[in-house]
């Protein structure tokens, strides 16, 4: 049986200090929690380990996989090999399907054919100790994704070095397990929380109530009339289900979705950002 839909959604902060898993609601960077390195899924496009982007311990109203799954895991490509990376090598894809998965692992892809994961992890796994990514199929041959030697943070740091100086007061050490704790906070008015979002337009299940962020004075749509509803002005950029503000069109996606930015893990999404919906395995986004 489903969860019942959540009345709230809820606004994420990536702080700038590690994380404190004893009172914060996950982390960005760093590395997973609870499986082992054999767990951990690679790319089948290198056979390098995908880039670790958050893991986020759910609040109770979005435990949509059953009260004893309270976290998820997301992945994806490095980001310097979803830029014109690696050509897919039919051998590297069966040598990584031929090993043993983690049990509640999806996998995702883009429009670009670029590989995502995520893992939906007990309260023990989220508990338990950081894992070490494995090494890489000893048949990749892509260059060395560089997070797997300064650690995520870093190398987000290093990519994009004027924009991290606006989400780093310091830089952040050079190590796989350094972490970006994330905070939590109910949003304190958002009429689409528990509604999947969708286009009135373009939808193709049955209309959810969802409504957009904006709207138009006079209902004539123009640059002129573009408004914002009041309710909105205040929601985070990253954040978990409720109002969706994607760089393009909406994804339909269930209520069950985490919206974050490119520096929220550090991907390349040229310069836009990306929609997980943990409930149907859905991944989408969106260049700026």
């Amino acid at each position: 049986m489903d969860l019942a839909l959540p009345s709230r959604a809820y606004d994420l902060q990536m702080l700038d200090r590690p994380v404190d898993r004893a009172r914060d609601q996950g982390w960005v960077y760093g590395l997973p929690p609870g499986i082992s390195s054999e767990q951990w899924p690679l790319d089948p496009v290198t056979g390098y380990p995908l880039m670790h982007g958050f893991t986020l311990l759910l609040p109770e109203d979005y435990r949509v996989h059953g009260a004893d799954i309270v976290a998820v895991s997301f992945f994806a490509t490095a980001p310097d090999h979803n830029d014109g990376g690696a050509p897919d090598d039919p051998e590297v894809r069966t040598a990584m399907m031929a090993l043993p998965a983690h049990p509640r692992l999806s996998r995702m892809t883009d429009i670009l054919d670029y590989e995502y994961a995520a893992l939906l992890l007990t309260r023990a796994e989220y508990e338990g100790p950081f894992a070490r990514p494995p090494a890489p199929l000893a048949l990749a041959t892509a260059d060395r994704p560089r997070w797997l030697d300064v650690g995520g943070a870093s190398a987000f740091v290093e990519a994009a070095p004027a924009y991290a100086k606006k989400m780093f007061a310091a830089p952040p050490r050079a190590d796989l397990s350094e972490t970006r704790a994330i905070a939590i906070a109910p949003r304190a008015e958002d009429p689409n929380a528990g509604k999947g979002p969708q286009d009135e337009h373009t939808r193709s299940n049955p209309p959810t109530g969802y409504q957009p962020y904006y709207y138009y004075t006079g209902g004539v749509p123009s640059r002129e009339n573009f408004r914002l509803h009041d309710w909105g002005k205040d929601h985070a950029q990253n954040h978990l289900g409720g109002t969706m503000r994607p760089c393009q069109a909406v994804p339909e996606m269930s209520p069950f979705y985490i919206e974050f930015e490119e520096y929220f893990g550090g991907y390349n999404f040229g310069g836009g950002n990306a929609q997980l919906d943990f409930k149907e395995m859905k991944f989408d986004w969106a260049c700026g």
